[in-house]
């Protein structure tokens, strides 16, 4: 193929003459030629870019060289210059392959156009081959894709391999089918700028994102752009393993930029080859500061490691050092060296921070030992000292303190804390929750918070800039801080929290095994107390069994005084009345000798001598507390006697004496005992009225004390006061389960009026009319509380007669000898203030077969039978006629009358059967 740049070659086939006609043209002419002759018989040189052929070349006017040249060389351009044609010649000559015909006589002013203008076609028409046999080529090749455009962007034809893959294609190329959509936008672009004769390349996705194509868009040219071939090469491959090239490389970058170990290359001199990106990270300085550095002894020290040792083993790990970075902060470093071969660096150097590390283990060696400490400690106040002792150490802070929490104050105290804190704050002072500071907030929210600026808190020391706050659960609050800002990092924060909930462990330890001291205490305690108690109930139980059996109150004050002397018990006891300067009624122990003294040298001031005194429990938990001031201490030591008690024995406010104990150990008597002694007292005193009120049914010589008073309190005296009438108790009082039931007969007044103003007063609890009289009528009286009558019975004593008029009462009581008439006179005057004593007469006999009986008979009864009977009696049922029948008298108890009747028949055999039966029958009876 001939050489398209430089001097064309132009080769002359003509005569002599000819040739030099032509030569002295082209030669005159300003474009330069190579003009070569040629021989028709002579083979064609390769380079010859333009024929310029005589009709003198051939016998046949040069016709056939024209055919010949143009079936060897059909790209050859070839100008027919005859010197003798005309129109025939010119025909035959371009019919035989001329490119162009010049007349001879037109050579000099046409012949060097002409022939530049075909050496233009010629190199067109090689071009155009070359293209056709690359196309051929291209479009066998199965691996390359080839489309053929229109001018407009329409397939005009594709190769087998586009068929192959994509199928038949027709249409606009940048919308077909196969494309994927964001492709379709870059072909279009594409497509026009070929249009404009550019070449270019682009790389599309197909429609699916399987394939990947690399296009290369070429304008075909003629005049203008007659079209577009587009050649395509799958690069799906190629394009994944650069976009995972990409990826790593992206990741390669991040990872060196992010990482924190710092990987440096040197050379054998020690020189750096290369520095990791991201150096800054550990030692502050960029790659080309490191580099400036000149070798990594500058950086790492020289005695990071042996070079003998590396060329041994080839690698050496975990190498610690201590490296400066470029603000002056120490780094703690683990080292890996390594032999290598990377380019100019034999050796590598891989760094690792572990000043964090570092830092966290010599925190939790430091917590360790404190915690180890801790578990020594018995008390909160140990624990607050022992961690703030420390915190310097394991947290390298100046400041520290801890606030714990007083419950019953409801306030945060500083228990402990450092001297630092005590000077930049004074003394610290409580929090209490809800005032807005750091401790406060704290201790409420629950939360640990770490503050780098302190500064908006006023409430906290002005001084303490950064700090730690952390609860120690339901203890208190623990802080540690410096007076400089910013000065708390993750593993200062880190330690903080553990040692706060170490500090939180151990402060829970301490309460459990608090609380479960006290618990066994507590224990051990209630152990002692319930061994004390079963010991003084099994004496109240003899005691209980004496006072039933007993038949006097000497015996029950005797009995007392011996079973709470007895052994393994108290050391001694005594009863007496109030003249304690006579004889105790009774005691026993090992006392002998004290009572001499008591009433002459103790000023009243013994346990028994207050009790009898007030009326009120005396307790002395320790003879021994002033021993010099009451006499009475010194002699109850002498005989061994560490402590005391002393109750009253009374019963229904009256009073038989006091009891009072003595036992030979301090303490000895708990609130439980006290309590137990109390009830004791009352037992003692309810059994000797008892006896006393038997005595006194046994007969005997009697006290007849006759009272007045107008006490409003009175349930008959004020009734007879507001109604102007006069009440008289008829019978006796009788205790019923509600309350107790009084029949009485209103004389001067209507029983109407009497019950229903009785029925609003809040100690009647029912009032009724049993029956109406020409003056009066009797009534029935339900009272909701005590009665001064019965209270009396429980004392022995009997109200024989009550009459209440307008003005005032006056109650007849009958005393038996063997009762105080003392304690009678008390409850008297304890219940009526006013009550003046108007006589008082001594009655002798003894009881009578009346008495008895009726003593008989009124035990045999039930309360509900005697009610119903005495109903019945006062409304005169019993009477002939009867004053109310049976029915009426039901009605007004609220009981059936077949109930009434079964009531009153019940009662009337008990009352034969005493009457009757061999018991009963006795001589001096008479019926």
């Amino acid at each position: 193929m001939p050489a398209t740049g430089g001097t064309p070659a132009v080769a002359l086939v003509g005569d002599r003459d000819w040739t030099d006609a032509v030569r002295s043209v082209l030669s005159a002419a300003n474009r330069a030629f190579d003009l070569v002759e040629w021989s028709p018989d002579a083979a064609l040189d390769g380079d010859v870019r333009c024929l310029v052929c005589d009709a003198s070349a051939s016998d046949d006017r040069g016709l056939s060289v024209l055919e010949r040249i143009r079936g060897e060389r059909p790209d050859l351009p070839i100008v027919f210059v005859p010197r003798d044609g005309d129109e025939a010649l010119a025909g035959a000559a371009v019919e035989a392959g001329a490119t162009a015909y010049v007349p001879f006589d037109d050579r000099e002013s046409t012949l060097v156009d002409r022939i530049d203008g075909a050496i233009d076609w010629g190199d067109r028409q090689r071009e155009r081959h070359e293209r056709a046999r690359w196309f051929d080529a291209l479009a066998a090749d199965s691996a390359t894709f080839l489309w053929v455009l229109e001018p407009d962007g329409t397939v005009a034809e594709t190769n087998a391999a586009v068929r192959d893959r994509f199928g038949p294609v027709c249409g606009p190329f940048a919308t077909l089918d196969c494309w994927s959509e964001p492709a379709r936008e870059t072909l279009e672009t594409a497509l026009e700028r070929a249009r404009h004769e550019d070449r270019l390349d682009r790389t599309v996705t197909a429609a699916g994102g399987e394939t990947t194509l690399s296009l290369s868009f070429r304008p075909i040219l003629a005049d203008g752009v007659d079209g577009v071939v587009v050649h395509g090469r799958d690069v799906t491959e190629r394009a994944r393993l650069e976009s995972e090239l990409r990826r790593s490389e992206e990741l390669h970058r991040v990872t060196l930029n992010n990482m924190t170990d710092t990987v440096l290359l040197t050379d054998d001199d020690g020189e750096f080859t290369y520095v990791c990106p991201n150096v800054h990270f550990i030692f502050g300085y960029t790659a080309d500061e490191i580099h400036e550095m000149g070798t990594i002894d500058a950086l790492l020290g020289d005695d990071l490691y042996d070079e003998p040792d590396l060329e041994a083993e080839g690698v050496l790990t975990n190498l610690e050092c201590t490296a400066t970075d470029r603000a002056g902060r120490e780094h703690t470093l683990l080292v890996n060296v390594r032999e290598v071969s990377i380019q100019d660096g034999t050796t590598l150097f891989s760094c690792r921070d572990v000043t964090t590390r570092k830092q966290r283990e010599r925190a939790l060696t430091s917590l360790q030992d404190t915690a180890r400490e801790l578990l020594y400690a018995e008390n909160k106040g140990e624990i607050a000292d022992r961690v703030v002792d420390d915190a310097a150490d394991v947290l390298d802070l100046p400041t520290a303190a801890i606030y714990l929490f007083d419950a019953g104050r409801n306030v945060l105290r500083p228990t402990a804390y450092t001297e630092s804190m005590a000077t930049f704050d004074g003394q610290p002072g409580p929090r209490w929750p809800g005032d807005g500071s750091v401790i406060s907030t704290t201790f409420v929210n629950n939360d640990a918070r770490t503050f780098d600026d302190l500064s908006r808190w006023t409430t906290t020391a002005h001084e303490v800039q950064s700090a730690v706050v952390a609860p120690l659960g339901d203890h208190g609050v623990f802080l540690v801080g410096s007076e400089t800002a910013d000065e708390i990092d993750e593993v200062t924060g880190e330690v903080a929290d553990l040692l706060a909930a170490t500090a939180e462990a151990a402060l829970d330890r301490v309460e459990r095994e608090s609380t479960l001291r006290e618990r066994d205490q507590e224990l051990q305690r209630r152990n002692r107390q319930l061994t004390e108690l079963n010991r003084i109930n099994e004496v109240i139980r003899e005691i209980g069994q004496d006072v039933v059996q007993a038949d006097t109150r000497e015996e029950i004050e005797r009995a007392v005084c011996d079973r709470l002397t007895g052994p393994d018990r108290f050391a001694f006891a005594w009863i007496g009345e109030a003249d304690v300067a006579a004889d105790p009624r009774a005691w026993a122990g090992d006392g002998e000798g004290y009572l001499d003294v008591l009433g002459t040298d103790t000023a009243g001031t013994d346990p028994g001598e207050r009790t009898l005194a007030t009326n009120e429990p005396t307790v002395v938990e320790n003879v021994a507390d002033g021993l010099r001031e009451e006499p009475w201490r010194s002699e109850a030591l002498t005989r061994g006697f560490q402590s005391a008690v002393s109750v009253p024995l009374s019963y229904d406010e009256v009073g038989y004496g006091a009891l009072t104990v003595y036992a030979d150990r301090a303490a000895a008597f708990d609130e439980t005992a006290r309590s137990v002694l109390r009830e004791l007292g009352e037992t003692i005193a309810s059994g000797i009225s008892s006896v006393e009120r038997k005595n006194a049914l046994m007969g005997g010589r009697v006290v007849e004390l006759t009272y007045e008073t107008a006490d409003s309190s009175d349930v008959f005296v004020r009734l007879a006061s507001e109604q102007a009438c006069t009440i008289e108790l008829e019978g006796g009082l009788q205790r019923v389960t509600d309350g107790v039931l009084a029949f009485a007969t209103v004389s001067d007044g209507d029983p109407d009026r009497v019950v229903d103003r009785a029925a609003s007063f809040m100690a009647v609890e029912d009032a009724r009319v049993v029956n109406h009289g020409e003056n009066g009528g009797l009534i029935r009286l339900l009272l909701s509380r005590p009665f001064v009558a019965t209270r009396l019975v429980e004392h022995g004593a009997v109200v024989r007669n009550l009459v209440a008029d307008a003005d005032s009462a006056t109650m007849t009581i009958q005393v038996p000898s063997s009762v105080e008439t003392n304690a009678v006179d008390d409850l008297v005057r304890t219940t009526y203030a006013d009550a003046t004593l108007v006589s008082r007469r001594e009655r002798g006999g003894t009881p009578t077969t009346r008495d008895r009986l009726e003593d008989d008979v009124l035990g045999s009864l039930t309360d509900r039978q005697l009610e119903v009977v005495r109903t019945a009696y006062h409304a005169g049922f019993f009477e002939s006629p009867r004053g109310q029948t049976g029915e009426e008298v039901a009605s007004s108890l609220g009981i059936s009358s077949t109930a009434f009747s079964n009531h009153t028949r019940t009662v009337q055999r008990k009352l034969f059967s005493v009457l009757f039966d061999d018991a009963a029958v006795a001589q001096g009876v008479e019926y």
